[in-house]
């Protein structure tokens, strides 16, 4: 596979769906990663574990994030993927959440080497797409086998590591132990990908410059921050000519986002999904607090749009010293 950079899109559960990837491939993201799908799911054909799979022209190269404990649900897993559109698989040997953990999946592999030497052997076998596997530093502080586990996947057929080094303990607290990240670098001939903490431009070029990592998977920072894509880009190219938003881009790309969320779902799902999006876009905006208190039970679009409208409005004037303040109205309360 050739990626026009190596600035990627990490699978993030609830978020990294068709229309926010298409989004982040706007600001020059070079692969998106769906949110984490079952093999199990696919193997008995559900329909929600399809869902995931949608995609389109616009979204690729496309990374499919499979997870499971079972070696032969994950290659039948991993060959539906590859029969519905899928540019690579990646497998999942790092999530914390407590309902993928007691099935034995996710970061509880890295509690059983030998099952995770089988499962990508058995992948490997079922398809010829890139394969990739991501993990964590290890179960506990106490139990860190990060490099034991991605020497183990490289020596199954794995084109690419990506690291996340915290503990699955840890979950997402604390610091991402960062040195991790180099130490298998170091020891490993495929490409390694860092993922963890990059929450600005400088953290994605930091990362790069300290482990010597071929790429940075960005994950929690480009929640409402879509434009941290392209600014990583700019600084890891020596640039570091990103401009940041105006108040004006900013609404362009919520309004894009939440018009590519309906077509996606649908106006009663994709206004519900939406809502989380507009607490990560509207953080720290002027009265940013006050508006999404405001349309916190909203549930009709035109609604929606009015009140953004309106709160943008509002910011604007607050940039030219003019702003009364973002109150809703009895005229914007919806019929």
């Amino acid at each position: 596979m050739s990626l026009k950079n190596n600035v990627f899109l990490a699978p993030m559960a609830g978020i990294t769906n068709l229309p926010f990837r298409i989004l982040s491939r706007d600001f020059g993201c070079a692969l998106a990663f769906t949110e984490m799908i079952s093999a199990t799911g696919l193997a008995r054909e559900s329909s929600k574990s399809f869902h995931y799979l949608a995609s389109s022209s616009l979204d690729k190269p496309l990374a499919v994030q499979l997870f499971g404990a079972d070696p032969s649900i994950l290659a039948e897993g991993a060959k539906i993927a590859a029969a519905a559109g899928a540019d690579l698989i990646d497998l999942n040997m790092g999530c914390p959440a407590r309902k993928v953990v007691r099935t034995g999946a996710g970061s509880a592999l890295l509690k059983n080497p030998l099952q995770i030497g089988n499962i990508i052997c058995a992948a490997r076998k079922a398809v010829s797409l890139p394969l990739t596997v991501k993990i964590r530093s290890g179960w506990s502080r106490g139990q860190v086998n990060a490099l034991e586990v991605a020497r183990l996947a490289e020596d199954c057929g794995a084109d690419a590591v990506i690291v996340h080094p915290r503990t699955a303990e840890q979950g997402f607290g604390g610091r991402a132990e960062w040195d991790i990240i180099r130490e298998v670098k170091r020891a490993l001939r495929i490409p390694v990908i860092g993922n963890g903490d990059i929450c600005s431009a400088a953290d994605a070029l930091r990362m790069v410059k300290n482990t010597g990592c071929d790429g940075v998977l960005i994950g929690r920072g480009a929640l409402g921050n879509p434009w941290l894509i392209g600014e990583a880009l700019s600084f890891l190219a020596g640039r570091g000519d990103f401009a940041p938003p105006s108040l004006m881009e900013r609404e362009k790309v919520i309004l894009r986002h939440l018009e590519m969320e309906i077509q996606h779902n649908g106006e009663k799902c994709g206004l519900r999904n939406f809502r989380k999006h507009l607490l990560w876009y509207t953080k720290g905006l002027p009265e940013g607090a006050k508006f999404r208190k405001l349309i916190a039970n909203f549930s009709e679009q035109d609604y929606l749009l009015s009140e953004l409208q309106r709160f943008f409005l509002s910011c604007r004037d607050t940039e030219t010293g003019h702003a009364d303040g973002y109150t809703r109205t009895s005229e914007s309360l919806p019929a």
